[in-house]
């Protein structure tokens, strides 16, 4: 089996994989901690081939980590930001302070689509782009979902936004405060999300495939008003492209990838942002 490992701030998410049918066997997630050690939460190691990590937490729990599956398995391959990679040239100045699971979701996105806008709606939104040809131009980060709700310190960490609320309904005005809250919350999200998009191709001359990813990807998605595909692996379709272990990632197959909708045209997104700038 091979271990996949995504190490956020919040949460660890883990998958199983098949070595030999490339098939998906289990998934979980655990809270981000000091050490990640083995229990009823985290899948037996004794089952582990190979493990493929990407991690944003802190230096010293990745090494904890890198140290306990080093003395249990085999191989442990680490994802690093990098100038260069898989056709895509790194659009930051000092390439390894681009976060490695933004970096991922930039390989990944760029390997099926040859050129896209990825969003990863987790602690942070962050929103990237590579241009068809590998230029990444780097990206946008904004507060998450629930880093916005903590931040206004009204009581309302615990209520969340229904990912199966009509979007109309969130983008309404609120008429109670943990509504207007959770609707103010979302607008600012969604409207940051598409502006940016839009600008981005304007100002490059050019429409873009875009990718959704993370936990709140589902929810911050009925906002989007241009096409665009969930891809909860996006991640993991990463480190599989960095590290093809089994014969359909050698093949460029990466799991979960989505049918991804051709993007509007250009002349419809310009037509758009002149509209919103006469408001």
């Amino acid at each position: 089996m091979i271990l996949d490992l995504d190490i956020g701030n919040t949460l660890s998410k883990w998958r199983l994989k098949d070595i030999a049918s490339s098939e998906i066997r289990s998934r979980g997630a655990v809270w981000t901690r000091e050490e990640w050690r083995p229990g009823p939460d985290i899948p037996d190691l004794d089952v582990v081939s190979a493990v493929r990590i990407s991690s944003v937490a802190r230096r010293a729990v990745l090494d904890n980590t890198v140290a306990l599956l080093r003395r249990q398995v085999g191989a442990v391959h680490v994802a690093r930001s990098m100038p260069e990679a898989l056709g895509v040239s790194c659009g930051y100045r000092e390439p390894g302070r681009l976060g490695v699971d933004r970096w991922m979701g930039a390989l990944a996105g760029y390997q099926l689509t040859g050129g896209c806008c990825s969003v990863d709606c987790g602690s942070a939104i962050t929103i990237d782009f590579v241009l068809p040809g590998g230029r990444h131009l780097g990206g946008y980060i904004i507060p998450g979902l629930r880093l916005m709700k903590e931040s206004l310190k009204l009581g309302t960490r615990n209520v969340a936004i229904d990912p199966d609320s009509e979007a109309d309904e969130l983008l309404a005005p609120g008429r109670n405060t943990v509504e207007a809250v959770n609707h103010g919350i979302y607008m600012a999200a969604v409207s940051a999300v598409n502006r940016i998009y839009s600008e981005v191709c304007d100002r490059e001359g050019v429409a873009l495939p875009l990718l959704l990813t993370g936990g709140d990807a589902r929810v911050v998605s009925r906002g989007i008003r241009v096409p665009h595909a969930l891809w909860p692996d996006m991640v993991y379709a990463g480190l599989e492209a960095s590290f093809p272990l089994t014969a359909a990632e050698r093949a460029g197959r990466m799991s979960g990838a989505p049918r991804v909708p051709p993007p509007v045209s250009l002349e419809k997104i310009r037509a758009a942002l002149a509209f919103s700038m006469l408001l």
